[in-house]
């Protein structure tokens, strides 16, 4: 089931916060039991067996956990943490690598048949990463809540399961054991549907008014067609813009429907396009996701402890494989390169002492670091985008001029209506750039709403509902969530 569509609008969430709340006034776990029994539903809507496999996934990482958080010695916690990992990464590899290999293996050599009849069922892999991180911090002695049902909901909390943010148990088990979560509190209802309509008009508004762009691009380029000068920038700025807002787009929902309920999930996304180096784009990139390649791979590779060669090279291996978690292709692993590689750059130009006011003045210095960084991570998504290396690199070869320019393209853009209209691909780029983001709104309705509550309440209840019914207008023929597919 997709947010942005009207029977989740108008079906599944009003009826499920009815439950919530009426099960609150009940019993205090009993929400509990209604938000776990929506989001298998939720889960299910797609495809009701994975269900099965999100369940046995469930069970099997808890009682683990268990294990690991018994008294048992450190070696048999240690032999059972990584024989847990390994049967996680394996059922992950399975359901999402399978075929990439088997079809790899077939390339190199002509062996095999090169694919199976396997589906990717949706979220598998936040879930996997969302309980791998579990299991590791139980293992460290790092968990002490062994509630059954509030670990059931932790993985399967619908407006994370799908595609993150990716959760830690630090954040969200304190939340599901204090009874003050499940009482209906007209603050976090307000914030929740304010930043949901945001969301929604992220997804709708923005990033799928760019999709016809960057998809009529990218699959010119992929079925042979060479892109002239205007249309691969057109392409690859497009595409830059759609993921930004499709996720952004999520990642806003999934937070407002968590206050809903009164459950706080983490912050996805900092304004990310404004920032003015690779360093700063991967601390608002994603941020959950950062956070977990962090703290379980790149720390536990060896972080930057034994020197600035080994300290590389667990970098460039925490991207190389951060790559490869969004997509069993080789491009996601160019993707992945491209941005290790990146930082190793910014790394050493910074241990280098230079700056880049040195070289064009204080004044440019940020607008230089901006450029720079903006122009980086359009190249790198060009391969993230692309479904064929031929395809990445003529979109490539045409954004450098190498296919020429063609005048009557640049002009048929300019001419072209949607330039100019709510979807203009101008107004949304100066969104991503200038505009306030999502949380720094919230957060200033917050402190509005607490000193003006019921006049407050009111405003931000009719704009939240203005700006929602104005990207209801938008829904047309569903696009999926880009992270679905990762």
């Amino acid at each position: 089931m997709l947010f942005h569509t009207y029977l989740f609008i108008f079906g599944f969430l009003p009826a499920t916060l009815l439950a919530f709340f009426v099960a609150a006034r009940v019993n205090p776990r009993l929400p509990i039991f209604v938000l776990i029994a929506a989001s298998l539903g939720f889960y299910a809507y797609w495809k009701p067996e994975v269900v099965l496999l999100l369940l046995g996934s469930i069970v099997f990482n808890y009682l683990a956990g268990l294990f690991l958080q018994s008294d048992r010695s450190k070696p048999i916690r240690r032999l059972a943490i990584i024989a847990t990992i390994v049967i996680d990464l394996g059922l992950l590899a399975v359901f999402k690598y399978a075929n990439f290999f088997l079809e790899t293996v077939h390339d190199l050599t002509g062996l095999g048949t090169g694919a199976l009849d396997i589906i990717l069922p949706i979220g598998i892999s936040f879930y996997t990463f969302t309980q791998i991180a579990y299991l590791v911090d139980s293992y460290k002695g790092e968990v002490k809540e062994r509630s059954f049902s509030s670990y059931v909901l932790f993985v399967t909390f619908f407006p994370h399961l799908i595609a993150g943010p990716v959760l830690h148990h630090k954040e969200m088990m304190p939340q599901f054991a204090d009874p003050q979560t499940y009482k209906f509190n007209w603050l976090k209802i307000t914030l929740g549907a304010f930043l949901f309509a945001i969301g929604l008009w992220k997804k709708v508004v923005f990033a799928d008014t760019m999709a016809p762009w960057a998809n009529d691009a990218f699959n010119a380029a992929d079925a042979g067609t060479v892109p002239e000068l205007w249309t691969a920038w057109g392409g690859a700025l497009a595409y830059t813009l759609q993921i930004y807002f499709d996720f952004s787009g999520y990642s806003d929902m999934a937070v407002g429907l968590g206050l809903m309920f009164g459950i706080r999930l983490p912050i996805n996304f900092d304004s990310p396009y404004r920032s003015l180096s690779i360093v700063d784009f991967w601390r608002r990139w994603h941020m959950t996701l950062s956070r977990f390649l962090r703290d379980y791979l790149y720390i536990p590779l060896g972080g930057n402890r034994n020197g600035d060669l080994a300290r590389f090279r667990n970098l460039f291996l925490t991207m190389l494989l951060g790559g490869l978690w969004h997509g069993a292709s080789w491009l996601f692993v160019v993707w992945g390169a491209l941005h290790g590689l990146y930082l190793i750059a910014a790394h050493l130009w910074s241990q280098a002492g230079l700056k880049l006011r040195s070289f064009v003045g204080s004044t440019l210095a940020p607008v230089a670091g901006w450029a720079i960084t903006l122009l980086a991570v359009v190249i790198a998504w060009v391969f993230f985008r692309a479904k064929t290396l031929d395809g990445a690199l003529d979109m490539l070869k045409g954004m450098f001029g190498q296919h020429g320019a063609d005048a009557a393209t640049l002009m048929a853009f300019l001419g072209d209506p949607r330039l100019w209209g709510v979807g203009s691909p101008i107004l949304i780029a100066l969104v991503a750039v200038l505009a306030p983001n999502s949380m720094w709104l919230m957060g200033r309705l917050e402190r509005i709403l607490t000193d003006n509550k019921r006049i407050a309440a009111i405003g931000a209840g009719a704009l939240a509902g203005v700006g929602g019914l104005v990207a209801l207008l938008f829904i047309g023929a569903q696009n999926e969530f880009l992270y679905f597919q990762f």
